[in-house]
């Protein structure tokens, strides 16, 4: 706003004895500059907002959880001493309290998140023997549905395993808004998933004999069924999904064996004894040692691109860089970036400690102590630069969503930080 100062002088019905003495340019032209100034600097305070706090504290205490999802905090306050008081699920924006809302149950409660305006929460049943999968209005906290066993999330894909006390084990899809199953699947043997942001959502049911099915996990369809094992039946082996691929991990002669999932064909067999786990790392396929290291492989042919020796577990991969930790036998090692496709160092970030991440999309953040409590918080980037400071706190167990940072204060209280 442009605020424009105009001295009219005064009125008056007799004559002007004359001119006035002009006044120093010192002293007048200030003071309506002043002025001016002034009514600008109101006018701006006036339509500029509050900032909005940086970080700020929220209740918690011994035996509570937080989650986070989004803008909104989500802690879970246990019965206090068995009041009878019950659990409560409670909804924090900033530093206001949204809404309240009771548990069912005295159990932990394992995850909590929001999904189309529905607020899911999965953790013990009433009784604590079971599982059970209870959901709330996102804006009020009213209760909405509850089922048996427990809910997941693959994508945007909810589903439901059913619980441990049904005869029948079964893997459902359930709508979000009312709890109402889309489709149901018997569940045997070893379940896993493959997805993509904007592709196909994937789930993998391998039994230990008889057929192999692929599903789509969205409308419940058989895409592909096959016996792997037609004429015998195999020893002990372990299965795994990874880069549009379903591996085999034989434990008696240590090799993997790569199935296409469109077609459940063998694709290519390697010896890679004392595998832990493969994961996808960029266009490769990471497979890590159980003591540690990682071998790189080509994901249609099984060739050995490169290998490292203490790195293992890909944490992000962005342009062609790999963000690598070390073994959980040795987690104040440190972190690297990696090449994705040679396996060179690129940079080393011993001492730091990677935070974990409730949600995807945020940046990533590690630690590293200073003394008395204190850590270093910083932000790490894939290009090779030094972690970038985001400054200090004091607190444990923390974990990271795409806007909130969120630790355990020494009292039980939770530190809440805004990262944007």
């Amino acid at each position: 706003m442009v605020v424009t100062v105009i001295d009219l002088g005064e009125m008056r019905d007799d004559a002007s004895p004359g001119p006035a003495p002009r006044p120093p340019r010192a002293v007048g032209r200030p003071f309506r500059l002043l002025a001016v100034l002034l009514v600008a600097l109101l006018t701006l305070t006036a339509a500029t907002p509050p900032r909005r706090p940086a970080e700020w504290t929220l209740p918690g205490g011994l035996g509570s959880a937080v989650f986070v999802s989004g803008d909104v905090v989500y802690v879970v306050q246990p019965d206090r001493g068995g009041t009878g008081g019950g659990r409560e699920l409670v909804a924090y924006r900033g530093d206001r309290e949204r809404w309240r809302s009771r548990l069912p149950g005295a159990g932990t409660a394992v995850s909590v998140w929001e999904q189309d305006g529905r607020v899911i929460v999965a953790g013990r049943s009433v009784d604590d023997t079971d599982w059970q999968t209870v959901t709330y209005d996102a804006a009020t906290g009213a209760d909405v549905w509850r089922r048996p066993g427990i809910a997941f999330a693959v994508g945007r894909v909810l589903l439901i395993q059913s619980a441990t006390s049904d005869t029948t084990t079964s893997i459902m899809r359930v709508d979000p808004a009312d709890g109402r199953t889309v489709w149901t699947a018997p569940m045997t043997g070893v379940l896993g998933f493959d997805f993509e942001p904007t592709g196909p959502v994937r789930m993998v049911l391998s039994p230990m004999t008889g057929q192999t099915v692929v599903v789509d996990a969205r409308t419940g369809a058989r895409l592909v069924a096959r016996d792997l094992y037609p004429v015998r039946s195999p020893g002990p082996r372990r299965f795994q999904i990874a880069g549009g691929l379903l591996l085999e991990f034989r434990d008696g002669d240590g090799a993997i064996e790569a199935y296409d999932l469109d077609t459940l064909r063998p694709r290519w067999t390697v010896a890679r004894k004392l595998v832990g786990h493969a994961e996808s790392c960029g266009a490769l396929l990471c497979a890590a040692g159980l003591a540690g290291g990682t071998t790189a492989l080509d994901p249609v042919s099984g060739a050995v691109r490169w290998s490292v020796d203490r790195w293992v577990g890909v944490s992000a991969e962005r342009g062609g860089r790999l963000l690598v930790g070390v073994p959980d036998t040795d987690l104040d090692a440190g972190l690297a970036v990696l090449d994705q496709d040679d396996g060179r160092v690129i940079a080393d970030l011993s001492g730091w400690t990677l935070v974990p991440q409730h949600e995807s999309g945020g940046p990533l953040l590690a630690t590293r102590p200073l003394g008395g409590g204190r850590r270093l918080l910083a932000e790490v980037a894939l290009s090779g630069d030094p972690p970038s400071v985001r400054g200090t706190y004091t607190g444990t167990d923390c974990t990271t969503g795409v806007t909130l940072l969120v630790c355990r204060r020494p009292g039980g209280d939770y530190m809440v930080r805004r990262l944007t």
